[in-house]
């Protein structure tokens, strides 16, 4: 690899990092609390499967050891994050949600691809590039997904505004 290359891999990779320990804050809260309040679980579990996934392209990979290593780091801390949800649920309902949720995607999910590209795609190139069209995929619903509520966000700031005018015009 060459060092350049290997330079710019290891600072993504403490980039990475940081935002894997992001969390720890909120999740000592959540300890010392007790409960989970009204935080939801499918973010932690959703970047476990990314996680997951991006340590199996960095396995398969030739030369993947940097992917590999951070999302192994990566899947431990959201594996920790995930069972602490799990344990300090707020209520016998989200905990069980959060169980279903992470057993349907961490472990169903990311064993369909496995699956799926271990033994349906014999060329070891196109697996490579298949996982990493996966793992690209993921990310970009993974990241883009807070932009959803954005339109939501918008569309309820509209109407405050609509009612704070109207309440204006009559005063």
């Amino acid at each position: 690899m060459d060092s350049t290359l290997f330079i710019i891999g290891v600072i993504g990779n403490i980039i990475s990092v940081l935002v894997f320990i992001s969390p720890i804050k909120t999740f000592w809260r959540i300890v010392r609390g007790g409960t989970t309040e009204e935080f939801e679980p499918a973010p932690y579990v959703l970047t476990l499967l990314n996680a997951l996934l991006w340590l199996y392209y960095g396995l398969t990979k030739p030369d993947g050891f940097l992917v590999a290593t951070v999302n192994g780091f990566g899947a431990v801390m959201e594996a920790i994050y995930v069972v602490l949800f799990i344990v300090y649920a707020a209520n016998h309902a989200t905990r069980v949600k959060t169980a279903k949720l992470a057993a349907a995607l961490d472990i169903g999910g990311f064993g369909v691809v496995f699956a799926a590209t271990t033994f349906a795609i014999s060329e070891f190139e196109l697996r490579i590039m298949v996982i990493g069209m996966i793992c690209a995929c993921l990310n970009v619903l993974m990241y883009g997904s807070p932009l959803a509520s954005m339109n939501l966000l918008a569309a309820h700031q509209q109407e405050e505004l609509t009612i704070m005018q109207s309440c204006a015009q009559k005063s």
